[in-house]
């Protein structure tokens, strides 16, 4: 219609593609320099709380199942917190290992009772 070769066209399409991909690098760079960004902003405010598990500062670095595992801590003290009267009192995932081992303690004593 407008008279252009097919080397034209080939020529356009070829730019286009290389463009477009060079877009999309640049935008996943900047995606990831801006999700570095905001893990060390987290991270900060982690480390700077000092009711907050630091052991969640560099969380990124876990593997799959060792977030599941930290996931389930969460949900754990999720619950506890549902529970409470007050949901202003401050908890973490050493609360939830010393509740789990205090429950373990009762267990055992009242196994031993009972034999």
């Amino acid at each position: 219609m407008f008279g252009y070769s097919d080397t034209w066209q080939l020529v356009i399409n070829t730019a286009t593609t290389i463009v477009t991909f060079l877009m999309v690098f640049l935008i996943q760079k900047t995606q990831n320099k801006d999700a570095i960004a905001i893990q060390i902003k987290l991270n900060e405010l982690i480390a700077a709380n000092e009711k907050a598990s630091n052991r969640i500062v560099s969380i990124e670095d876990l593997t799959e199942e060792e977030l599941v595992k930290v996931n389930k801590y969460y949900r754990q003290l999720a619950a506890i917190i549902k529970k409470e009267k007050n949901s202003k009192v401050s908890h973490s995932i050493d609360d939830i290992k010393i509740l789990n081992e205090q429950k373990q303690k009762v267990r055992k004593n009242i196994r031993a009772i009972t034999k």
